[in-house]
């Protein structure tokens, strides 16, 4: 694993995260499971913190990408690693702020953000809005006006960029419902717009290509593209850029398909990222703008792995054998959107090596409800415990209650101990906001 010197296997035979036997925490947590490693969190918001304070000439920040998992306790660490966060919904918002979370280091992204989202941010003081639409900027300056303030926004562009990843996933293409396009003149234009604005004050431009991105290029010709488009602004229309949010997207290890990035790896990710906007600011003669990064994936995903119990084993000869376990679709529907790979082991029996080639499948009532297909495993028996790894992101961000399945909790663990983070749901839960109608009572 990457780095990963926190999980390994025991003397038992038995998986172990954070010093954490996987069995165990299955007996104490149950199944499924969503565990996080601590100490890995921190050490990769200190590996894109660190790497942009020193190594960048101008000032910047990293925004942890919230969408890939949020939580109170996630914000906690963040603000306690002296990281911003970015947020998309007002949920995510109130979460940080539940959290405590230091409301000027906080960033509104989102695409078509409702009227209350606004009002919210605005209310909380974020230090920035991401504006994605004209409608937005209006909104933004309406919101501000009854405020009396004038809030600070950036544009999200579309550099064009096509990165090397899943279709679903890029999201700087020329048709993506994200951002303003600068091939077609659209990112020009809402710049003269927002300009014009008396309650908005635009400080720069934001752009985020994909996810899962695994080859310098396509970050590094998004960031010159940006400096272009800021230095052509900057001579039509005398707009100074003074910040630049280049987003994230760094690759992640799933499986032996995917490259297994260091933490020195990942800070040349970042110096590339760096020198294109350097470079092109010594061309133009431009000053270096305040630099942000939002790596979420990158941060959260190798952190995390998902225990499971399994159950029902149905061979089918000459065709596929299913191992089942407890959980499935509703608490990681990766492969159902993307058909997205994974590799899992058995926690209890560690050590031994594969014998069979099987799919993981889940509990609910799809045929698509798949983990992960044609991997090899041991003999897996009824009872065995399974890990799949690098779940981190992505998992109980998009988990829900198909089936009426409970979402699992999430644990966090260091140096041996594990302490909820998000607790388990319950029946009660789940049937908290139904209502019968009076005329169905009869």
């Amino acid at each position: 694993m990457n780095e990963r010197e926190s999980l390994k296997i025991n003397t038992q035979g038995h998986l172990e995260i954070g010093g954490a036997d996987c069995v165990a925490l299955a007996q104490a947590f149950g199944t499924p499971l969503y565990v996080f490693d601590e100490i890995y969190i921190r050490k990769m918001m200190g590996v894109f913190r660190n790497t942009l304070q020193n190594r960048y000439a101008g000032k910047g920040k990293v925004l942890y990408a919230s969408k890939a998992f949020s939580c109170k306790a996630i914000y906690k660490i963040a603000a306690q690693e002296n990281i911003g966060i970015d947020v998309v919904s007002g949920g995510e918002l109130y979460t940080a702020l539940q959290a405590d979370f230091p409301t000027e280091n906080i960033c509104m992204h989102g695409n078509n953000k409702q009227d209350y989202e606004i009002g919210e941010a605005l209310d909380a003081g974020v230090g920035l809005i991401v504006a994605d639409a004209y409608s937005e900027i209006d909104k933004i300056d309406a919101e501000a006006k009854k405020r009396g303030v004038c809030q600070n926004v950036l544009l999200r562009i579309n550099p064009g960029i096509e990165a090397h990843t899943h279709a679903y996933v890029q999201t700087a293409t020329t048709d993506s419902k994200f951002g303003f396009s600068i091939q077609n003149g659209e990112a020009e234009r809402v710049t003269v717009y927002a300009l014009s604005k008396k309650n908005v004050r635009l400080l720069g431009y934001h752009c985020h290509i994909g996810s899962q991105i695994f080859e310098k290029q396509s970050f590094v010709l998004a960031a010159e593209k940006c400096m272009d488009f800021a230095a052509e602004m900057r001579e039509k229309h005398s707009f100074t850029m003074t910040t630049l949010n280049l987003g994230g997207g760094f690759g992640v290890w799933y499986t032996d398909e995917d490259k297994k990035l260091t933490s020195e790896e990942y800070a040349e990710y970042i110096e590339a990222l760096i020198g294109a906007v350097e470079e092109k600011a010594k061309t133009y003669g431009m000053e270096l703008p305040y630099l942000l990064l939002e790596p979420g994936r990158s941060i959260i995903a190798e952190a995390g792995i998902t225990l499971y119990t399994v159950g029902a084993i149905k061979d089918i000869p000459n065709v596929k054998k299913y191992v089942a376990v407890d959980g499935g679709m509703f608490e990681n529907p990766r492969y159902a959107l993307y058909q997205s790979k994974y590799t899992p082991i058995l926690a209890n029996r560690a050590n031994e090596k594969p014998m069979e080639t099987v799919s993981i499948a889940g509990k609910c009532c799809e045929s698509g409800d798949i983990i992960a297909v044609d991997v090899s495993l041991p003999k897996a028996q009824a009872g065995d415990i399974l890990a799949v790894f690098s779940t981190g992101a992505y998992n109980y961000s998009m988990a829900m209650n198909y089936n009426r399945n409970k979402i699992p909790p999430c644990v966090l663990v260091k140096d041996g101990n594990a302490e909820y983070i998000v607790r388990p749901q319950t029946y009660e839960d789940l049937v908290r906001n139904d209502v019968i109608p009076e005329r169905l009572q009869k």
